[in-house]
């Protein structure tokens, strides 16, 4: 096999796109790229404008599959699709099962369950996972998960006198609500991904499903890069979520299973920063497997912003959403203003959709402070760079990063910042910026106020120096060219370059006379 990165220009399969020798690239997302903006997003086409030469077919979950494309997709997209996480139920609805077939179903689904459920039990979830991955290829997954027979199954394994969730007292209602969250989080293994391409799920989890389902049966060279860690923010969500402890628990120990199956069977694990190591070892990733590769800013299009604004001012840029705890910067900035009382607080960023209840909350919450006053929500903005140039200090607040490009975007502009202790800060700030516990308002607010007393030369100073980290260390290229050499690594191009140039230097070392030289110097004539 000619196994290269090539290019094509169309965005869409065409009939006449026969399959050519070599491998492309498949990229997996889950609620990001290309229909939504910032974050792991910008990522995403950072690194597919950044390969021209590669081409990429982009696969993305999604929630009904006809959310809006939002990124004008360069031409080496060859093609794009949304898998509906919600939509109609897909397959064929009336092919049941029957006899063998059904008892070997039900066989492999309780395991499945006890896997998840008992996990100190002999049970295998990858064993289990890869044969209902083999239904669900054949269209046939989702209606045998909706039988009574599999309803059944779940209350059974639920009520096992060595399983916790016996004590819950599960109801039908609660084996009906975790058998729909099932089916829909298992639609992904329909998903067929192209034989000579490399799989690359930007996050672990659900997009993980198909390079999953592709590596077993069409040993599809899998790639997993994790911004934020899958299962914390997992976690995270789960504490808020009005279900009963019996569906959590299903839930979770998917999760949790799902996500050390996905370290075990990648090829190559690439965190975006040393501290989502710690989790991944954890995991069960063999430390040679993981390879960091920072994030990186292109410092032309974020310049070192000279002029603070007139009156003091902390600005944010981001999603609103809560894993981005605007709770806990509102309540800071109350308490800094309190000792400034100019002092304003511009919030730059869209509300992605089912967020508008959390905004609301962050708004009333100020209302309560009584700093509504010198707060501005200002909305998405496209030059980013503006909304750090907004600011004396720009904050981070969230409770769960990875490597937030909101923070190098912000250093690369020249900006003193404030952010809490979560993922890569500390690696991505250094000594450049304070950085404090998360969800602890006074404690960002006496940090806040260090540097709004320390006079602007000190944040001057910080911020100098910040650019100058992200100019050593975070650039664009440097992420690109890290990630075009793994590609070439799991394409095998760089083995096979390095067996063609051996092979090179074996027949150069026979010529002699004064022809030698020349010849050696363009490869021979090959």
């Amino acid at each position: 096999m000619n196994a290269t990165l090539y290019e094509v220009g169309s965005r869409s399969p065409r009939p006449d796109d026969a399959p050519q020798p070599g491998r492309h690239v498949t990229m997996l997302t889950e609620g990001t790229y290309p229909h939504v903006h910032g974050g792991v997003s910008t990522w995403c086409d950072q690194l597919v404008r950044g390969m021209p030469e590669v081409r990429f077919n982009v696969i993305a979950l999604t929630g009904s599959g006809r959310e809006p494309v939002t990124w004008d997709l360069p031409a080496n997209v060859y093609a794009q699709s949304s898998v509906p996480m919600w939509g109609p139920q897909p397959g064929r609805r009336t092919a049941g099962l029957r006899g063998r077939e059904r008892r070997r179903f039900v066989d492999t689904y309780e395991r499945f369950l006890l896997s998840m459920l008992d996990p100190q039990s002999c049970t295998d979830f990858g064993t289990e996972l890869y044969a209902l991955a083999a239904l669900a290829r054949e269209g046939r997954l989702s209606a045998a998960l909706r039988t009574e027979t599999a309803l059944r199954s779940l209350m059974w394994i639920w009520t096992l006198p060595h399983v916790a969730t016996r004590a819950a007292e599960p109801t039908v209602h609660d084996a009906l609500t975790a058998t729909d969250l099932l089916e829909h989080a298992l639609r992904p293994l329909a998903v067929r991904i192209p034989r000579d391409s490399v799989a690359h799920a930007v996050s672990n989890g659900l997009a993980c499903l198909p390079a999953l389902a592709a590596k077993e049966f069409d040993e599809v060279p899998f790639l997993l890069t994790e911004h934020g860690i899958y299962l914390r923010e997992r976690y995270l969500g789960y504490r808020r979520d009005a279900q009963r402890w019996p569906v959590k628990a299903l839930m979770l120990g998917f999760y949790r299973q799902l996500t050390i199956e996905s370290y075990r069977a990648a090829d190559l694990v690439t965190p975006c920063n040393k501290y989502n190591t710690r989790w991944e070892e954890r995991g069960g990733t063999p430390p040679e497997k993981i390879r960091t590769v920072y994030n990186g800013v292109d410092v032309q299009l974020f310049p070192h912003a000279e002029q603070e604004p007139d009156d003091p001012t902390l600005s944010w840029a981001g999603r609103i959403d809560p894993i981005k705890d605007l709770e806990t910067l509102i309540r800071a900035y109350a308490l800094c203003r309190a000792e400034v009382p100019n002092l304003r607080l511009r919030l730059f960023g869209g509300v992605p959709a089912g967020g508008e209840a959390y905004k609301t909350r962050c708004e009333k919450l100020a209302a309560s402070l009584g700093v509504t006053d010198g707060l501005s929500w200002e909305g998405r903005i496209d030059d980013v760079a503006r909304a750090y140039a907004a600011g004396s200090i720009v904050m981070l607040s969230s409770i769960s990063e990875g490597f937030p490009f909101s923070l190098i975007e912000a250093m690369s502009c020249g900006r003193s910042t404030v952010s809490t202790d979560v993922g890569g800060v500390r690696e991505a700030v250094g000594d450049t910026g304070l950085v404090v516990p998360p969800r602890e308002p006074e404690a960002m607010a006496k940090a806040t106020l260090e540097l709004l007393k320390g006079g602007w030369e000190k944040r001057a100073e910080l911020g100098s120096r910040a650019r100058q980290r992200v100019i050593d260390q975070f650039t664009l290229r440097r992420s690109v060219d890290g990630f075009r050499t793994i590609y070439r690594e799991l394409d095998g191009a760089d083995r096979q370059a390095q067996e063609t140039q051996e092979s090179r230097e074996e027949w150069t070392l026979q010529l002699r006379g004064p022809w030698r030289a020349p010849l050696a110097a363009d490869g021979g004539g090959w």
